[in-house]
Formats: structure tokens, sequence, C-alpha cells
């Protein structure tokens, strides 16, 4: 046994290399750790999670519609036949049964894909972090549209890619841009890796790209000898009709596409899953083992029960209309309480509606004050990877409540016109 003495000299030594003064340590970090910043979405959480927080900021699924009954029941029925496998490791592309299961989803959206090109992934994000892995040398371009979903826009800056945002409208990434934008990087001599989009109900601008511009997109890309990221987690979210053919289901040798169950069952289980042209499976799987080793047995099991013997399909239905009431109530909220002068977008599904504000008005410089008024939401600029978007906001009505939706709109709509009349006094 330590003596006393011995003991306090011990915790004088550990005292003194915890200090980290000594060390220097940001000094001792890759030149890629310099890449790697929290975004403002995650740093607003701590913040928007009280509850006296109307909170319009995060994507957060609403699992309000999911029985738990019913999913314990899918678990427990797991653990009980087959928990030998499902708590063992598992393969590095997937399981094979989710992996069938996954290509009779993507038939909803007219992909016809086989097992084999299907890898499964601990959510989309990994599949999106593996991807960039693969193509991305420092200085690359990635195409995005402007703007874009804040954690491709973070893993892209990890991998030291240059960012180049390519303009929107109304509905969606703008080819005659692209075309732009293509010609313009090719001339200052930079390599154009990918163009990454979400084409249905786009996270942060809620737009559904039309099939037109997905064939005109998809030709030019084709030409350029682009290759397409295709990111869909909300394809199966459309409150009023179906969304138009995935871009994979044209192009099996140039669109990577990417899927999850984050959105259509829960985020908990972290699912996701990149279909790809055979020629790249191999190298996106020994990425993936070299990551994680395998995905969760458990969790693809899980997911695999939950497809094979529940009604998913009136599931994702119950979703949509609970989505639906949501969307009504901001948009109504929107026409009611924000000024004139500002716009948005009227998604036809998914998450997220996004607002533009007259161009004096920063943002970012607003949250505190519509903290102060018990609203949050998630300014514009961190859908940029240059600091562009300072006037617009986007808001998310997934997750509160209809009541709250309304009672957080009219409070951010008194924000932002007492920020107006300060201006005009100004």
């Amino acid at each position: 046994m330590s003596s006393p003495v011995s003991r306090s000299s011990s915790e004088g030594n550990v005292t003194r290399l915890r200090t980290g003064a000594d060390l220097n340590l940001p000094q001792r970090f890759a030149h890629r750790a310099e890449m790697m910043k929290a975004s403002e979405i995650r740093s607003l959480f701590a913040v928007a999670s009280r509850p006296e927080i109307v909170s319009l900021a995060g994507g957060m699924p609403n699992l309000s519609a999911l029985p738990m009954d019913m999913m314990a029941g899918v678990v427990e029925k797991l653990i009980a036949s087959n928990g030998a496998e499902a708590l063992q490791y598992g393969s590095g592309q997937g399981h094979p049964k989710l992996r069938e299961q996954i290509c009779e989803m993507m038939a909803l959206e007219g992909i016809k894909a086989h097992p084999d090109d299907v890898v499964v992934t601990t959510g989309s994000q990994q599949a999106l972090d593996l991807i960039s892995r693969i193509f991305i040398d420092p200085g690359d371009v990635v195409l995005v549209e402007a703007p874009s979903y804040v954690g491709a826009l973070g893993t892209f800056k990890q991998y030291e890619a240059s960012v180049v945002h390519v303009a929107m409208d109304e509905d969606g990434l703008i080819p005659e841009a692209l075309r732009n934008a293509i010609a313009e990087v090719q001339a200052r001599g930079q390599k154009i890796k990918f163009l990454y989009l979400i084409p249905n109900y786009q996270n942060p601008a809620g737009v559904l790209l039309p099939a037109e511009r997905r064939t005109e997109i998809l030709e030019i890309c084709q030409k350029e000898k682009i290759f397409v990221v295709e990111d869909n987690p909300y394809g199966l979210l459309g409150f009023d009709k179906p969304s138009p053919n995935a871009m994979r289901a044209s192009d099996s040798e140039n669109v990577i596409y990417l899927g999850s169950f984050s959105k259509t069952i829960a985020p908990g289980f972290r699912v996701g899953w990149a279909l790809v042209p055979p020629s790249l499976k191999e190298k996106l799987v020994i990425a993936s083992e070299s990551s994680i080793l395998c995905p969760s047995n458990f969790t693809q099991l899980a997911i695999s029960g939950y497809l094979a013997d529940q009604p998913w399909r009136d599931q994702i239905a119950s979703f949509c209309k609970l989505y639906k009431v949501r969307r009504d109530a901001m948009l109504e909220s929107l026409d009611a309480h924000f000024p004139k002068s500002a716009t948005w977008t009227k998604p036809g599904g998914g998450f997220y509606v996004w607002v533009t504000l007259p161009p004096e008005i920063d943002t970012t410089a607003l949250m505190p004050k519509a903290i102060v008024a018990k609203v949050a939401f998630v300014p514009g600029t961190a859908f940029y990877a240059d600091g562009f978007g300072s006037w617009s906001m986007r808001l998310s009505y997934c997750h509160p409540t209809p009541e709250r939706i309304r009672e957080g709109v009219k409070a951010l709509g008194g924000v932002i016109k007492t920020e107006m009349e300060i201006r005009e006094i100004q």
C-alpha cells in the first residue's frame, strides 16, 4: 500500500500534467485538426434544449408517432430469437438481409439495385465521411448547393476541400449556374471531385428538385466526368405527392446514393447506407472497416426485423401527416407574424423552411435577442462555407407541437420587426 506521502506526491504530478500549460497540446495536433470546428447548430443545442425555449433550430425527428411498444417488441423478439448474432461482430459491408431490404425500399424511388452494391454505414453521415476520405485531396473542389447541409460542409472542410457553392432558386440547383461554376473552377486549373446535393426537400432550404432539372444536372456531370453524391434522407417524406425518381435511378455509374433510416424510423439506431457503382464498393468497405470495423449488428438486425414484421409504409405515412400539420402551422404563422419584406420557401415535405430577410438584418447578431424572447433558430451563415447568408435563417418544424411552433414564430417575428424599427431610426 502506498504511503500518504507518496500518494500526495503522485497526485501532485497528475495535477501538473493536467494543467496542459507545459504540454502545448494544440501544437501537437495534426494539421487536419485545425479544420475541426463545432457547427453552429451543435453549439445551439445547450440553449435550445432548455424547456422554456421554443427550438426551431435542430432537425430532430419527431418520434411521437412511433409506437414504442411496437419497437420494444421488435427488440425483444430479436434478442430472444437471434441474440447471439445480433450481439456479435458482423460484416464490414453490412448484414446481407438488411441490404436486400434497403434495395426494396429504394425501389420506391425508381432505383434498381443489387444488395452487393449497398454498403451499410453508421448513419449516412459516416458514408459522407468515407466518400470524402476516398476522393478528396487537399485543395480539391467539391461543388455544393447554396445553401447546403452543415454536416457535409464540416466534413469537406476537415478533408481540406475547396467548397464552391452553386446557386439555387425555389426549384433547387440551377443547371446553368452549375455549368458556370464548373467552367470557373476549370479555368483556375482546379480539380472537381464531385457534386454534392440533396434533391428532395433539401436541408436547409426545403426545396424539391424537379425531374427535368435532375436529368439536365446528370447530363452536365456525365459530360464533365464529375461524380454526383445524392444525399436523400427525406425522399419518402413528401406531404402531397411523391418526389420524382431518385437521380440514381437514371445513372448507376456516376451517382453515389446516400440513404438513412434516421428520418423514416429513428435516428438512435444510427443506420444508413451508400449505394455505389461496383467499381467503388471495395474501397468504401475497406475505408469503413478501418474506421469502425463493422456497423452494429444489433441495430441492423433491429431495423431488419422492423421492416420484415411491421407496416413500415404506414408508419412513414403517419410521419408525413404529423410533419405536414407542423409545416402548415409554421407557414401560417410566418404569414401572420413576419414582416412583408421577408420571403420564405414553402416545402412540400421534409423538415425545414428557409427564410430570407432584408440584407441589413444579421441573423447571427439577432440570435441572442431571439433567445431572450425564448425562441431559437439557425443563422444562415451555418450553411455556407464562405460566411455568406447572414440575412437568412433556417426554421425547423419537425419537432415542436403546432402550438409551440406558432408561439415561437410569433416571438421571432416580433424580434425581427423590432430590429427593423431600430435600424430605420438609426
